[in-house]
Formats: C-alpha cells, sequence, structure tokens
C-alpha cells in the first residue's frame, strides 16, 4: 500500500510530457481601432476596445472623426504616492467647450465589458452615469480602486468608470505629461495643485489606417 502511495506521489509530481500537458487556451482576440493622440510632447497610441465597450469607444471615435479633440489639451496630473512609481493619471479632453461637447452618453461599468482600470487604461471622466462627454484620463499605473463594485455602498463606486482602450505605444509621453509642472493655485477642492502649469496639446486626434500600421 505504502509503495503504491509513494508511485502515486511521484507521479503527481513528474512533469507531464510536452504531448500530455494541457493545451493554454488562446487569449481571446476582440475588435479594436487604433487611434493617435498627436500632441506637443509626442505622439500617444491608443486601442479603442469597439468590440467590448462600443458605447464608450464609439464616443470617443466619433469626437475624433469630426476634429473635436485637435486643439485640446491634457490638463491634469494627478500623483499617487503608492505603488510603482510614477503613479497617477493625465486627464485631457473637451472641458465642457460647448462648440466641442456631445451630449453624454451611457455608462458602460468595467463589470459588463470585462475591462479594468490597468497602466495605460483610458477611463471616461463623468459626474453621474451618463454625463460622461469629451473628457477622459490614462492610468499610469493599476487603479482597479476605479472599477465598478456592484456590493459597494457608495453609488459612485457601485458604477465606478468606464475603460474603453488602453495605450499601446507612447507612455513614455504620458509619463512626461504627468511630470510636468503644476500650478499649485489652479483647480478647485481636491482637484486643486494638480492642474498643469502649461497644459499639453492635442494638436491633432486620428484614426489609424490599415496602410498606416502596414508600414
Amino acid at each position: 500500500m505504502l509503495k503504491r502511495f509513494a508511485v502515486a506521489l511521484a507521479l503527481l509530481a513528474a512533469p507531464l510530457s510536452a504531448q500530455d500537458a494541457p493545451e493554454t487556451p488562446p487569449e481571446p482576440q476582440y475588435e479594436t481601432t487604433n487611434v493617435v493622440l498627436e500632441t506637443t510632447m509626442g505622439d500617444i497610441v491608443i486601442a479603442l476596445e469597439t468590440e467590448r465597450a462600443p458605447i464608450t469607444a464609439g464616443n470617443f471615435l466619433r469626437y475624433v472623426e469630426e476634429d473635436r479633440f485637435d486643439g485640446t489639451v491634457f490638463y491634469r496630473a494627478m500623483p499617487l504616492d503608492w505603488g510603482d512609481q510614477p503613479n497617477g493619471l493625465i486627464q485631457g479632453g473637451t472641458q465642457w467647450e460647448p462648440d466641442r461637447v456631445l451630449p453624454g452618453i451611457e455608462h458602460e461599468p468595467t463589470t459588463l465589458t470585462g475591462l479594468s482600470h490597468t497602466r495605460g487604461a483610458l477611463s471616461m471622466a463623468m459626474g453621474e452615469p451618463g454625463t460622461a462627454n469629451g473628457d477622459f484620463s490614462i492610468m499610469l499605473g493599476d487603479q482597479t480602486g476605479l472599477d465598478a463594485k456592484p456590493d459597494a455602498d457608495d453609488p459612485v463606486w457601485r458604477n465606478g468608470y468606464a475603460v474603453f482602450g488602453y495605450v499601446i505605444d507612447g507612455m513614455d509621453v504620458v509619463e512626461a505629461i504627468h511630470a510636468a509642472p503644476v500650478d499649485p493655485d489652479k483647480g478647485e477642492g481636491w482637484m486643486k495643485g494638480q492642474m498643469l502649469a502649461e497644459p499639453v496639446e492635442i494638436v491633432e486626434a486620428r484614426v489609424v489606417t490599415e496602410s498606416a500600421q502596414a508600414e
């Protein structure tokens, strides 16, 4: 009996042969659309999650295609002193300019999309769900606390914020914007001291064509 038990342990401890090893299922592929934000500090390339977050990504794409982001700025750099550094977020967009802003969109929580506020994630700025329009943030580090938490008592955290894309190139530019000087007197409430002294312009936002991606 002991001999059989020892043999069984040895079999469990032995590595599986290549043909016996279970195959790792491939990562599912989701449809995305790439967008370039050309800023005065460099280019940021984004993969918009048009399949998993169609409402939010589609809204951002409309701003891009209608040139509503051209000439807007990144105006905020929020630092966080925990986690890997640099950490925090940068925020930019239309800032409620009447000629640029579109009506608010339906909220797509992360519990619905399966996306998360990890490094490089784009997230919509909003007050109440349904008010997000043309302002967005980019995460410098993982901030999954911004994801939806259905069991939370506070409705803000119950709904969380909507992730709709990820930076796939240009995180060095995001970090450079985040490190730019802030004006200690700018901003209101808890955002005071997080406003860039010299906002960074988004010169042009454009969709990356298939021919451009192939080059």
